[in-house]
């Protein structure tokens, strides 16, 4: 039985190219990408011990085969933050944890003061499984009639996967739910991320199981939005950590005039109230 640690570094194994690391093309594999021994002989360890990493043989490699082998696939700093942090996870797969668990929806009020003085802009705090905590009211204006926040506790991830409006408000659907899939692994804590695997995986299928198996890192560019009332928006996205609750405060600035003309549009219609809570 494999491992997401094992999983993640075939992968980036099959997707490397012996010509793009310098190495020469020695004809016909059974396999696409880096030989396996290619890779364990750049990263100093034996093909044994990585072929026992990569089939979930061995889940606690040292630190230092870690960073080796981040070294020896050319993993970018997202890639080896991910490597790092599916290497912790596996490691601890084989002592006992507390059973799988909802995360928290609880927002500190200086985190919803925080929110209040960034009014009239487009801001929301949400985890990494992507339940939506509070937002402004700018944010209501853009998901309005998207249906995003209809439910009594709105999940981005949940929404993306399982409500057919997703794939038309996201211009950029197949790009919005890799970067939901991937954040699932860096869910507030492994219970709460599978909690949310175990009840989401038979409602998406598989969209979502394919897109966690692949471990890749998105590049998260501008959030195109097809609005319901006719407008095309582009959104940069500034993401702030909030560590302590393992929650992000993300802000959205629109990209040019024309989103711009169009978010002042959207959120002076009516709305009652000004900054929304979910709890």
């Amino acid at each position: 039985m494999g491992t997401p640690l094992g999983d993640f570094i075939r992968t980036k194994r099959d997707s490397i190219q012996p010509e793009s690391l310098g190495l020469p093309d020695r004809g016909r594999r059974r396999s696409p990408g880096l030989r396996r021994q290619d890779l364990a002989v750049r990263a100093g360890i034996s093909v044994e011990y990585l072929t026992r990493i990569e089939q979930g043989r061995d889940r606690n490699p040292s630190v230092a085969v870690v960073n080796a082998l981040a070294d020896a696939l050319s993993l970018s700093s997202s890639e080896r933050d991910h490597l790092r942090y599916l290497s912790k996870i596996t490691g601890g797969e084989c002592t006992a944890r507390p059973r799988p668990e909802p995360a928290s929806r609880h927002v500190r009020a200086a985190v919803l003061r925080t929110l209040h003085l960034l009014e009239p802009g487009i801001a929301v705090v949400s985890n990494r499984l992507g339940d939506i905590l509070a937002h402004t009211s700018a944010y209501d204006a853009v998901m309005r009639g998207s249906g995003l926040l209809d439910a009594e506790a709105p999940n981005l991830t949940r929404y993306v996967f399982t409500d057919p409006r997703a794939r038309t408000f996201f211009a950029d659907w197949d790009d919005v739910a890799d970067e939901q899939a991937f954040d699932m692994w860096l869910a507030p804590s492994v219970e709460n991320s599978e909690w949310f695997r175990a009840e989401l995986a038979p409602l998406a299928g598989p969209d979502l199981t394919w897109r966690l198996n692949r471990h890749i890192v998105p590049q998260r560019g501008a959030l195109r939005l097809s609005h319901p009332t006719g407008p095309q928006l582009r959104l940069v996205r500034e993401t702030l950590e909030l560590p302590a609750e393992a929650q992000q405060l993300t802000v959205f600035l629109p990209e040019d005039d024309q989103t711009a003309q169009s978010v002042e549009q959207l959120h002076h219609r009516p709305r009652h109230g000004t900054l929304r809570a979910i709890s």
